[in-house]
């Protein structure tokens, strides 16, 4: 019995790791219409207003190229952690 893995189990895991890759980008931007809060906005002032209608706190923090409400990470989710 050979210990490699087979060729259908190494392209079901590239598969699988897609898809949850695909999943986890999801969560940032929610589709239009799905009724969920995106946590990344391209502007300082649209994430500050997020953050007050949506997240309980203030500010704004960049992300990248772009903005997450909240002074500092986590703010509004009740974590300590920041960037």
């Amino acid at each position: 019995m050979s210990l490699l893995p087979r060729p259908w189990a190494v392209r079901a895991a590239a598969a699988i790791g897609a898809n949850l890759l695909l999943s986890a980008t999801g969560l940032a931007a929610p589709a239009t219409g799905s009724g969920g809060v995106p946590a990344l906005y391209p502007t300082q002032a649209e994430a500050e207003k997020a953050a007050k209608q949506h997240f309980n706190c203030t500010g704004a923090h960049k992300m990248g190229n772009q903005w997450m409400p909240c002074a500092k990470h986590g703010d509004g989710h009740g974590s300590e952690s920041s960037h």
